[in-house]
């Protein structure tokens, strides 16, 4: 019986081979999409997500958070400002229902 340890392909057992790095891999971009919104304060915003790319993980959350602060204030002032007001109900042709779900009763004509 051969009880050798098998050699992986491309490896001399004459060769001291590197330990493995088993340390954190250095940070690298994700290479997520970022698509412009058309909102120059929103596009901003999210560009700086890509300020993460070049963080350690436990350095993306101050960033993770700086950008949810932006977008959460930017939406904010969407609902601040005055707009134009919202449309009433639209005039309608069709017989409007009282509470009880009939049409009102046709007003009466009295005469003297």
């Amino acid at each position: 019986m051969n009880h050798a340890v098998p050699q992986a392909e491309g490896t001399d057992p004459g060769i001291a081979q590197p330990p493995p790095d088993d340390g954190p891999a250095a940070p690298a971009p994700l290479g997520v999409p970022r698509t412009p919104t058309g909102h120059a304060e929103v596009d901003a915003h999210v560009a700086r997500l890509a300020d993460a790319d070049h963080l350690a993980t436990d350095g993306h959350p101050e960033v993770y958070e700086d950008v949810h602060r932006g977008l959460r204030d930017a939406l904010t002032a969407l609902d601040a400002r005055p707009g134009p007001q919202a449309p009433g109900r639209p005039p309608t042709t069709t017989p409007q229902r009282g509470p009880a779900g009939r049409e009102p009763a046709a007003p009466h004509e009295h005469r003297s």
